[in-house]
């Protein structure tokens, strides 16, 4: 079985790890309730994507 023959240090470690970070989504706000939401879907919260209703949404 192979085996390590010399210690990483951690700079090394940390370069072969530096592409290895996750990016926050990108959220945009919505044109009619100004929430914040992901771009490209429809919003949660009114239920609108580009204008139009798609989605019916309950009140309370």
């Amino acid at each position: 079985m192979a085996n390590p023959k010399h210690k990483i240090s951690k700079a090394r470690r940390d370069k072969r790890r530096s592409h290895l970070k996750l990016t926050p989504p990108n959220l945009s706000t919505c044109p009619q309730c100004h929430e914040l939401k992901p771009s490209h879907m429809t919003c949660l919260n009114c239920g609108t994507y580009n204008g139009i209703a798609i989605i019916a949404v309950e009140e309370g």
